[in-house]
């Protein structure tokens, strides 16, 4: 599409906690549109992370949009701490131990008092679930590696979601973004904005000795253009938005 730019969301998840104020000005240099904060609570997932006291402080450190994702089981239960903190928006997993009402009231919370209300989608989770929340979405989040740690590979599997995803709000017109969450890299950034990822967020390859940080953010947001504008390898997506990785490619699941 004419004009169109990826934003780049760095996740901070492997950069130094010693040193907070280092890195955002780090990351503000080298052009990073957003920044990513991943909560994780030792039970959702195995990785204990930080809670909104630290969200707290990186709104004093910056400007930018900040994203908080919550891998938390209750979201609910912590969730006026979060938004108090001052996020743009508030992702949590749509696998998460909520029932389905409790889901929307937290989404609708969320939208209440301005902030983006987000729902993030495991690689095992069909795209089909987050059908129920649709209406009430500013972000869908597909994520391209399972939930908990940084580091790992992209599993290329789970992209296609991307663009069901961004059917999925055009459709309800909430004009929302997609944002693609996992092993993003200048490897795999072509993938993501083919299937149509309109936030790539990338975590570990913006902290590696020897490679500059503005290189990495311009050679990933050069490669997600380059993969909108191809657009997604052969195929079609199933009813179901299905795929299976065979070879380089993507057959019908």
């Amino acid at each position: 599409m004419d004009g169109w730019r990826p934003q780049i969301a760095a996740s901070i998840l492997t950069a130094d906690f010693g040193h907070l104020d280092r890195v955002v000005r780090k990351l503000e240099r080298a052009g990073v549109d957003r920044l990513h904060l991943d909560v994780m609570d030792g039970h959702f997932v195995p990785n204990l992370t930080f809670g909104p006291d630290v969200v707290a402080a990186f709104r004093r450190l910056t400007a930018l949009p900040l994203d908080v994702h919550l891998m938390i089981s209750h979201p609910g239960r912590y969730l006026e701490r979060f938004l108090d903190a001052g996020p743009e928006t508030i992702t949590f997993h749509l696998e998460a131990d909520e029932d389905d009402e409790a889901k929307r009231l937290i989404l609708g919370t969320i939208r209440t008092r301005g902030t983006g209300a987000g729902l993030a989608i495991s690689p095992g989770t069909p795209i089909e679930a987050a059908v129920p929340f649709a209406d009430l979405l500013d972000v869908i989040m597909i994520m391209t590696v399972e939930p908990g740690f940084g580091g790992q590979r992209f599993i290329s599997g789970a992209a296609p979601k991307a663009r069901a995803a961004a059917e999925l709000l055009t459709r309800h017109g909430t004009r929302g973004l997609v944002h693609m969450d996992g092993g993003v890299n200048r490897d795999t950034a072509e993938l993501a904005g083919a299937w149509g990822a309109d936030v790539c967020i990338v975590g570990s390859a913006l902290f590696q000795r020897g490679r500059d940080t503005a290189d990495e953010v311009t050679i990933v947001r050069d490669r997600a253009a380059r993969g909108r504008a191809a657009g997604p390898p052969d195929g079609d997506l199933t009813e179901t938005g299905s795929w299976r990785a065979a070879g380089t490619g993507l057959v019908r699941g």
